[in-house]
């Protein structure tokens, strides 16, 4: 997900997307584990969307 669409979305939504994020992340180590994973990609690219998604909430949150 890119910067600039993450940046639009509200506080609530950026913590539920967050949420979902994560647990994304959890299935997607379970399917490592029990090598069901095809693209390894996909690891990476949750985790940086995870970064992404804190970095803005962050910032929200210095800025109140």
């Amino acid at each position: 997900m890119k910067i600039a669409q993450l940046q639009k979305k509200s506080k609530s939504e950026l913590e539920k997307l967050l949420k979902e994020r994560r647990e994304q992340l959890r299935k997607l180590r379970f399917a490592l584990a029990s090598e069901k994973l095809k693209n390894y990609r996909e690891i990476r690219k949750t985790k940086r969307d995870i970064a992404r998604i804190l970095t803005i909430l962050n910032r929200l949150n210095k800025a109140d």
